[in-house]
């Protein structure tokens, strides 16, 4: 008798759990420009244009740091015991 184990698991996520992947355990870290920020977050204060800057952002896209310097995001995530993942 022939079994054949070739099981495709599909596990199905809600748009929330899905919202909540990696929350409070990792954080990207992305090189942006202030001429984009602004766009984004008009709350921000008042920045220079075209200031090269690192954010660094919750699992939900949610900003946590904005730093001239990568080090200092990096270290931002590590201290609050975050994974920090590079996106470009």
């Amino acid at each position: 008798m022939t079994h054949n184990e070739n099981h495709d698991v599909k596990t199905t996520m809600s748009q929330t759990q899905f919202a909540h992947l990696g929350e409070g355990a990792v954080a990207y870290l992305r090189k942006v420009s202030s001429d984009d920020l602004r766009g984004r977050y008009p709350g921000l204060p008042d920045m220079a244009p075209g200031l090269e800057l690192w954010a660094l952002f919750a699992a939900n896209g949610q900003p946590i740091m904005l730093t001239d310097e990568r080090e200092s995001a990096l270290g931002a995530a590590i201290q609050n015991d975050l994974t920090p993942l590079s996106i470009h």
